[in-house]
């Protein structure tokens, strides 16, 4: 593939970014700020209730997540500079994708799809059951992988690197492209690996022109963060679900579903649980409508990846960003 690193590739943020689906953390609530006369006008009644009663706590609501936004990737880059210059990983070759990191199944399962002779119901058939409609398990990773990667993200957690979180839901979680997995880990496994499945079981979603990602890692601990709000994720293909599933998370195992198939965790009873996420984004899909604000996307120039979106024209699209 290509990106704005090489330089053919430039990816963008859409603009509804700093106004639409804004989470205000304090009162649990999703609203839209184009402007303050909007944003009394929509909300002010709502956050008086919430307890938002005087006008420097009605300016702290809007002001200090717009402005988070806007600055999202300036300060995203400067931490990421930040951890190359002082940090040094306990383990520094899980930052580097190995075959003998995967699960004999899952590599089995991948090489059935990167066959001539393939199906949809071929690969059905050797996935578990879905654990939803559309959604599929699948091991992924082997244990003593699992293991030395949670050993070096619990090293990072405990140095003094700065640390930036996933999202405003989740209060503990690392950025993998800020740490340094991007390169060398999370776009082979993308593009080599996890492109294969996707261009099969979801070739209406986008599957088969995944182009870029985001990824990261959240954490739930009975004494931190327990659960994760019913939610989709900023990907394609916009759902209308209610019927809701419930799907145990397995160590090694992974789970695979549209990026706007509603979604959440339940709270924890004991222990830890860490999750690695992937969102895998598809420009030819995103540039059409943008999954956040259900609009055609107005751009603004990102770092790396940004959101997924491009301004190609579909013939360039085709010719430049396609996996390989």
């Amino acid at each position: 593939m290509t990106n704005k690193e090489d330089g053919n590739c430039q990816f963008y943020i859409c603009n509804c970014f700093t106004t639409d689906n804004i989470f205000l953390e304090d009162y649990k609530i999703h609203v839209r700020f184009l402007s303050e006369q909007q944003f009394r006008q929509d909300y002010e009644t709502l956050l008086m209730r919430l307890g938002c009663v005087t006008d420097q706590q009605f300016g702290d609501v809007f002001n200090k997540e717009v402005d988070r936004r806007r600055r999202l990737g300036v300060t995203s880059a400067e931490r990421a500079a930040a951890i190359k210059d002082t940090y040094r990983p306990l383990h520094p070759h899980v930052y580097h994708l190995q075959e003998s990191y995967l699960a004999p199944k899952f590599k089995q399962i991948v090489e059935y799809c990167r066959s001539s002779d393939i199906s949809e119901e071929g690969l059905r058939d050797l996935l578990q059951k879905e654990a939803a409609p559309r959604v599929y398990r699948f091991p992924v990773f082997e244990k003593s992988f699992c293991e030395e990667l949670l050993e070096e993200l619990e090293h990072f957690e405990q140095s003094s690197a700065p640390k930036g979180r996933p999202n405003t839901m989740n209060h503990y979680g690392i950025l993998l492209n800020e740490l340094g997995f991007d390169d060398g880990f999370i776009t082979p496994l993308r593009e080599l690996y996890l492109h294969p499945l996707a261009s099969l079981l979801y070739p209406d979603c986008g599957g088969r022109g995944l182009d870029s990602h985001k990824a990261f890692v959240v954490k739930y601990d009975t004494n931190e963060d327990l659960e994760l709000s019913y939610h989709y994720d900023n990907a394609e293909v916009p759902l209308s679900e209610t019927e809701c599933s419930e799907v145990e998370h397995r160590v090694t195992e992974g789970l695979l579903h549209r990026g706007q198939h509603m979604h959440g965790a339940l709270p924890i009873s004991s222990g830890q649980r860490w999750n690695l996420i992937i969102w895998m984004r598809a420009s030819r899909e995103r540039n059409k409508l943008c999954p956040m604000c259900n609009r055609r996307p107005t751009l603004v120039e990102g770092e790396g990846f940004a959101d997924g979106f491009t301004k190609q024209p579909e013939a360039l699209l085709n010719h430049l960003c396609v996996l390989t």
